[in-house]
């Protein structure tokens, strides 16, 4: 569950810092800058207004024509390499161009718009660009009057250069928001990780039994959730003890007359004696499987080796006689997701059974596959079993005695426990002819 949120944490600030990095920088860049294109543009025509307004207060009306001052006063008018323009016409005739004009080497088209009608626009001319103001104005007194078409041009390359800096600077400063954005998300993650980082320690550490209840101080969100696991775990460890203390009632209960019974007359039959046998032997084994960790909803984490050399141990003791030789492999940190007596009492059934069944070797291999699953293969070089009494070895009920060479002993209880891990237990022929058992816990799940 933590490590789900967890992943749906990653998930969700990855997306984030997709969105930010790939859609909205982009689109803030390209918004400034349309913005800073029309703050220029608008700029220009501002520009190109006050210059023709200081035109307009400079010319001179005469009864045979206009007449400019030979200077005027916008000093980019002035000048002859300047971006700036001014042209005056009446009708299609020019009739005076600012110093800055006198290389120009186009005549600007424009309207016959009434008087007083400014026209603000781009024109083209031969591969160049010009913002061009033009404004129709009548001069003149209440005796005569005459009308001059006041032109202005300006280079579009300075906007152009303008716009090319800015963009540049703009570059630059939307990379490092960025790379800032990116650094203070992934900090952002860490911090708000943490709470979830510490809740899955806590979490592990009851798994592997050092700890029995969620005690940090967690974030409102979470709060929710650790008291909910605290009160699972609460409920479960009551009803483990109730289980407990139910079974040990049962046991007694139900030893005391088993003891009378085999000890009467009636015990004296041998197959009353038999079937007072396997009433006990079906009592201790259900008394042990309900009493395993299996039923856990907490499984503890269980360091292998240990357990199986133990077991190994045991059985060089008990089966010394044989000389058998074992064969294990098993890396020191795998661990099996359960109570270490249902780990002990899955392999010890299994090896005993070899060790019964085998002639000389017996051989254990633990290991990981690819797929997350954790494999116990116990391999015998006895006669094996044969393939219609397989299915039926596992079956709950089957009696313990009709397998050949000891397999079949505490099998029920192996098929039990394995299936409460959810796990899957495959018999099969071995690599010496014997028997093979494989023991399969994927932990994809967990």
């Amino acid at each position: 569950m933590v490590k789900t949120a967890q992943i749906s944490l990653k998930i969700r600030q990855g997306f984030i810092l997709v969105f930010v990095l790939l859609v909205a920088l982009p689109a803030l860049f390209f918004s400034i800058g349309r913005a800073y294109h029309a703050s220029l543009v608008e700029a220009t025509e501002k520009t190109l207004e006050a210059h023709l307004y200081s035109l307009i207060s400079e010319v001179e009306f005469l009864e045979d024509g206009l007449e400019m001052p030979r200077t005027i006063l916008a000093p980019e008018l002035n000048r002859i390499n300047s971006d700036t323009f001014a042209l005056i016409y009446q009708g299609q005739e020019l009739i005076w161009y600012s110093e800055s004009a006198i290389n120009l080497s186009f005549s600007p088209i424009f309207d016959d718009d009434e008087a007083g009608a400014a026209d603000f626009k781009l024109i083209s001319y031969s591969g160049r660009e010009f913002w061009q103001l033009s404004l129709t104005v009548i001069l003149g007194n209440a005796d005569y009057s005459q009308q001059a078409k006041f032109v202005l041009l300006k280079d579009n390359k300075a906007l152009i250069k303008l716009m090319s800096g800015f963009r540049n600077t703009l570059i630059s400063w939307t990379m490092i928001m960025g790379v800032i954005i990116a650094a203070l998300m992934a900090i952002g993650f860490i911090w708000n990780a943490r709470p979830l980082q510490r809740l899955d320690k806590e979490i592990k550490a009851i798994e592997a039994g050092k700890i029995e209840k969620i005690t940090g101080l967690y974030p409102k969100e979470l709060v929710t959730i650790k008291s909910d696991l605290n009160l699972l775990l609460d409920s479960q460890k009551r009803q483990k003890e109730r289980y407990r203390a139910s079974l040990s009632d049962l046991a007694h209960a139900l030893k005391t007359p088993l003891a009378v019974l085999k000890s009467s007359e009636l015990a004296k039959d041998h197959d009353a004696q038999e079937q007072l046998d396997r009433i006990n032997a079906m009592i201790e084994h259900q008394l042990k499987r309900a009493a395993t960790g299996a039923s856990d909803t907490w499984k503890k984490q269980t360091i292998i080796k240990p357990i199986l050399n133990s077991i190994l141990n045991a059985m060089k003791k008990v089966y010394h006689g044989k000389e058998i030789i074992f064969n294990s492999q098993c890396d020191d940190k795998l661990a099996f997701l359960g109570d270490k007596t249902d780990l002990m009492e899955i392999l010890g059934n299994l090896i005993d059974n070899a060790c019964k069944a085998c002639d000389t070797q017996v051989e254990i291999n633990v290991r990981f596959d690819k797929h997350n699953t954790l494999q116990f293969k116990i391999e015998d070089d006895g006669p094996g079993i044969p393939e219609h009494q397989r299915s039926e070895l596992l079956k709950r009920g089957s009696r313990l005695d009709t397998y050949e060479a000891g397999h079949g002993v505490g099998m029920a209880i192996v098929s039990d426990l394995v299936n409460s891990y959810h796990g899957n237990i495959e018999i099969g022929s071995s690599k010496f002819a014997g028997a093979k058992f494989l023991i399969e816990f994927n932990y994809d799940k967990n």
